[in-house]
C-alpha cells in the first residue's frame, strides 16, 4: 500500500539560487488545481511585474516572512499568516526573508 504514497517535508532545505524553488506537490484538472511548496531566499517580483492569475490562490507563510503588494495596499506576512487571492486580483511579492528562507504553501484552483 505504501508504494503509492508521495511523501516529503515542507521544510526540506533548498540550495539558494537565482530562481525561487517551486515544488508542485499535487495537481489535477490539467494543472489548474494544484498545491505548491515555494521557497524564497530574498526573491521578489521583477520591477513593474504583477501577477494576474486566472485561478484563485490560497497562500500561507510557514517560515520566514514576506510582503505582498496589491493595488489596494501592502500585506505583511509572518509564519501562520495566510491570504486568499481571488482570480485576477493583481499582486506582486515585494519582500521575502533570506535567513531563514521564506517557505510558502500555496493552493491554486478554479471557481
Amino acid at each position: 500500500m505504501t508504494q503509492n504514497l508521495k511523501r516529503g517535508n515542507l521544510f526540506s532545505p533548498v540550495t539558494k539560487s537565482n530562481e525561487e524553488f517551486v515544488d508542485v506537490l499535487i495537481s489535477g484538472n490539467a494543472g489548474a488545481n494544484r498545491i505548491e511548496r515555494i521557497v524564497s531566499h530574498g526573491h521578489v517580483s521583477p520591477p513593474g511585474f504583477w501577477y494576474d492569475q486566472s485561478e484563485w490562490e490560497f497562500v500561507a507563510v510557514l517560515q520566514g516572512d514576506a510582503k505582498l503588494e496589491f493595488e489596494s495596499g501592502i500585506v505583511e506576512m509572518t509564519p501562520g499568516d495566510w491570504v486568499i487571492i481571488p482570480a485576477h486580483v493583481r499582486h506582486r511579492v515585494i519582500q521575502t526573508s533570506e535567513t531563514p528562507p521564506c517557505v510558502w504553501l500555496a493552493f491554486f484552483g478554479n471557481e
